[in-house]
């Protein structure tokens, strides 16, 4: 599934596009919790989190995470965008809970990473 599929899937937006737009999404992840995320294997995982600070940013570029989608309409602040495109990241957001959203995009048959 690529980028702009899941996008249309949950309604979202992009917010930052640096990185590769046609990035084909093999598995996504979700959390709040930034050291789960650092014990993962990332290749080409989507990340899917509502915790919008830098510690996200800082969390997938050490992952080498380079898609992320923010849910709850939970907004990356400017420097978190500026961040991210220096890393060469794609931001999304969507309105959707978490339950939500990955609930559609495992109905739409993403595989969660376990």
């Amino acid at each position: 599934m690529n980028i702009q599929e899941i996008i249309n899937l949950v309604d979202g937006e992009s917010i930052c596009l640096s990185g590769d737009s046609d990035f084909e999404v093999k598995r996504a992840f979700a959390s709040d919790l930034m050291s789960d995320v650092l014990t993962l294997n990332t290749e080409g995982l989507l990340l899917i989190t509502g915790l919008a600070n830098m510690q996200t940013i800082r969390t997938a570029e050490m992952a080498e995470i380079k898609n992320i989608l923010f849910v709850r309409n939970k907004k990356p602040g400017k420097e978190m965008i500026e961040l991210a495109r220096e890393e060469g990241m794609n931001l999304f957001l969507c309105k959707k809970s978490m339950f939500s959203t990955c609930g559609i995009l495992h109905q739409a048959g993403l595989n969660p990473v376990y």
